[in-house]
């Protein structure tokens, strides 16, 4: 059961994620997975100074709202990421200052793991979606397609969706997602990137995912 003190916590990491410039205005939104129930950022909603009559409380299932607030134009891919990723509770699309300029790139990166942050945190590979349409049909398949094996997404001309387990490890992997993105354009393209093997050792002593 979804209550004030959930949305209260709702709010206020909204608000922790517009304060790290994660994104401005109405760019960007967020959910939270509380039970068979998700609170989804409302439409047209400020998620920086989001307010508690903008938050849709929608069921994960049907996608329904259930306090007669209209959920975000991206709660199909929001929703559709939750009910496909049982260790996933929280999702969020932003458009941080230089992975949405990465994303408008005419040549984009294929490989991000320029600090070992990358991997071990974002994810080795980080799918790039062509444009679609903000809050289109296509773009939630694709989304939702991308993130049955990823937990970051790069979309052309749009912004970024990272989803988590909690709101910390979201924070902690859209705030890598932009350092990669900034290292990369300050760089001029001229930049290195983890090896496969670097990746795996990585994953072996840090992640301590395989043994030798």
């Amino acid at each position: 059961m979804i209550t004030n003190e959930h949305i209260e916590q709702f709010l206020a990491q909204a608000h922790r994620y517009g304060d790290a410039k994660l994104m401005l205005c109405s760019s960007g939104n967020l959910s939270w997975r509380i039970g068979e129930e998700a609170l989804i950022s409302g439409t047209g909603s400020w998620v920086p100074t989001l307010a508690k009559e903008k938050v849709s409380i929608c069921n994960i299932a049907s996608g329904m709202p259930a306090n007669g607030v209209k959920p975000s134009m991206e709660s199909t891919f929001h929703l559709g990421v939750l009910r496909e990723r049982p260790d996933v509770n929280v999702v969020l699309h932003f458009q941080s200052e230089y992975a949405t300029a990465i994303s408008c790139m005419k040549n984009k990166p294929t490989n991000f793991n320029v600090t070992a942050e990358i991997p071990c945190h974002v994810g080795s590979e980080i799918p790039v979606i062509p444009y679609y349409r903000p809050g289109s049909p296509e773009l939630a398949k694709a989304v939702v397609e991308a993130m049955l094996n990823h937990n970051s997404v790069l979309l052309t001309n749009h912004g970024q969706v990272v989803c988590g387990k909690d709101f910390d490890q979201v924070y902690e992997r859209a705030t890598f997602f932009e350092m990669a993105c900034r290292i990369i354009v300050q760089s001029g393209g001229d930049y290195s990137v983890l090896t496969p093997e670097e990746i795996e050792d990585l994953e072996i002593y840090v992640l301590g995912k395989k043994t030798k």
